[in-house]
């Protein structure tokens, strides 16, 4: 079975492969973003890169990027070139994968965008989740849901068009975690992984 990976950093795997800047543009399908970590004072001239690079074809979504609570990188400039993204996501018509570390709160700030958002490798709080979904925005989830119980019932309860499934930079086997889900959404894997492909497709032709 096909399984749609959502958000992954292997080529040639099936889903969305995060581009790294220095990477020729991959005949799969990828997406490309400025994430916190990688900002330096040439942000502008990377994000002119990522401009260009977001046109192709191949370029589904606008990402990694956004906000993160833990790496040194000033938060007002964290803030500026998210913005920055949102605006070309918004102009660009590409939904945004986006990376969030003990930044939610500023991160509903930003709701009303005009273009999906989806939070990926989420493993907070139960709460956490609900609030996120509640402002329209969609979950992907990693090989945390596997093990962590919060997780799991956060996954039970909440719609499965509003979720994805990733690995990640984790090196594992994404049909396990269908498997996980599969069971505890109490949906077959062929169900489940179809569904997946039909959110991935709602996101990206939301238009």
């Amino acid at each position: 079975m096909d399984f749609l990976d959502f958000h992954h950093h292997k080529q040639n795997k099936s889903g969305i492969y995060n581009l790294n800047l220095n990477e020729e543009i991959p005949q799969h399908q990828f997406s490309v973003g400025l994430h916190p970590k990688d900002i330096t004072e040439n942000w502008k001239s990377d994000f002119e890169k990522i401009k260009k690079i977001s046109l192709s074809k191949n370029c589904l979504a606008i990402g990694e990027c956004g906000l993160d609570g833990l790496i040194s990188i000033d938060e007002n400039l964290q803030n500026e070139i998210f913005q920055a993204h949102i605006s070309w996501a918004e102009e660009i018509k590409k939904p945004m994968i986006i990376h969030c570390v003990r930044r939610f709160s500023q991160i509903l700030h930003y709701k009303k965008a005009k273009v999906p958002m989806i939070i990926h490798g989420f493993n907070k709080k139960e709460n956490v989740g609900k609030e996120i979904l509640e402002a329209g925005l969609y979950l992907s989830f990693g090989k945390a849901a596997i093990e962590h119980l919060s997780l799991q019932k956060l996954i039970k309860d909440l719609p499965v068009q509003k979720m994805f499934l990733e690995t990640d930079d984790v090196d594992f086997d994404i049909s396990e975690l269908y498997e996980k889900v599969s069971e505890i959404k109490s949906i077959s894997l062929e169900k489940l992984s179809n569904q997946m492909w039909e959110n991935l497709e709602n996101v990206v032709n939301y238009g």
